[in-house]
């Protein structure tokens, strides 16, 4: 589905106005990268076929690198002599993962036309791509994103959600960048593919907040099937789909599952299972209205690709997204970001 063209008009007028990513275009490769869309869709389109997971961790590279310094590509940088990598925080080590994905793409994109696609931009383009070739909306993708050159692994261990937060404390991590309660449910849809570890969520099967039952919260019939894929004391790295219902589309599943008690992560269901919750509302709304959710999602994932940007003459463009221009002392952490 096509992103409504009045609501796109409205939030790029609303963007100019109050400033919010008017330095962005969806026409900023036109002249320089014409091709860049189709040569990102190719790529991802390549790793599909052998990856059917690809889709949903490259969404989740793009969140993961937004939340931390800003949308600037900073997460995809290798430790170095000057660098401490942002892959190692705790909500990104041993789970962040597409990593070779975006350097291929990134070494179509230099062949096409070097020198000229930011490795940011590239994380945002690629979460649309993921998105729309898994059977989501399209929306042309606001670009002109510049790379950091640091990163920064210690405010990621604060800023990065933990699966484990309440809602409130979910909201105020979406507040501190701008993003409310709508935004937060929106975006928490993209959980409609992918997957999680047994260590994400094990905490609701067995002893909840120290009650040594499990999550009242949590379908009785999900949670006989997830103790047996994750048994009490066994492996965390175990992975399950996040949408039990259709786990490799992008739809609206997500919600009609928080309906039923049916979401694997505790920040997931606490959308819809908190007393009193103005989030249980658009649950609900997104759950009857598909395209209503596909509009705010698009919305919210603009927003979101607007936070704390560089542009003009800030950064670089990075000739290779592990590390910056000019460092040759990069060490690959192919060794320490484990892949499963």
């Amino acid at each position: 589905m096509a992103f409504s063209h009045h609501l796109l008009v409205t939030l790029f007028f609303s963007a100019f106005v109050v400033g919010g990513f008017a330095q962005l275009t969806p026409t900023f490769y036109d002249d320089t990268c014409p091709n860049v869309t189709s040569i990102v869709r190719g790529v991802i389109e390549g790793a599909l076929q052998t990856d059917p997971r690809i889709a949903a961790s490259l969404i989740r590279l793009h969140f993961h690198d937004c939340f931390v310094i800003g949308c600037d590509g900073s997460l995809l940088l290798d430790n170095s002599d000057t660098i401490v990598s942002e892959k190692e925080a705790l909500g990104n080590n041993n789970s962040a993962r597409g990593f070779n994905v975006v350097d291929d793409i990134k070494t179509a994109l230099e062949n096409a036309c070097p020198g000229v696609v930011s490795c940011a931009d590239i994380l945002a383009i690629a979460a649309e791509e993921s998105v729309c070739l898994s059977g989501g909306p399209s929306w042309p993708v606001p670009s002109g994103r510049r790379d950091s050159l640091i990163a920064n692994r210690t405010l990621a261990n604060e800023v990065l959600p933990s699966p484990f937060l309440t809602l409130d404390q979910l909201k105020a991590n979406f507040l501190k960048q701008g993003l409310n309660s709508t935004d937060l449910v929106a975006l928490s849809g993209a959980h409609t593919f992918g997957r999680a570890k047994c260590q994400t969520f094990s905490h609701r099967l067995y002893n909840f907040n120290s009650t040594g039952s499990p999550d009242p919260t949590l379908n009785t019939t999900l949670l006989e099937t997830l103790r047996k894929i994750c048994p009490q004391d066994g492996n965390g790295s175990i992975i399950t789909d996040l949408d039990p219902t259709t786990p490799d589309a992008f739809d609206n599943k997500y919600f009609s599952n928080l309906e039923v008690e049916y979401g694997i992560l505790q920040t997931d269901q606490e959308l819809f299972s908190t007393s009193g919750a103005d989030t249980t509302a658009i649950v609900n709304r997104f759950s009857a209205d598909q395209n209503a959710f596909f509009d705010i999602f698009v919305a919210s994932m603009i927003k979101m690709g607007d936070i704390r940007v560089l542009t003009g003459t800030e950064g670089e463009i990075r000739s290779n997204c592990r590390r910056v221009n000019g460092d040759i002392s990069g060490v690959s952490s192919e060794g320490l970001v484990a892949k499963y």
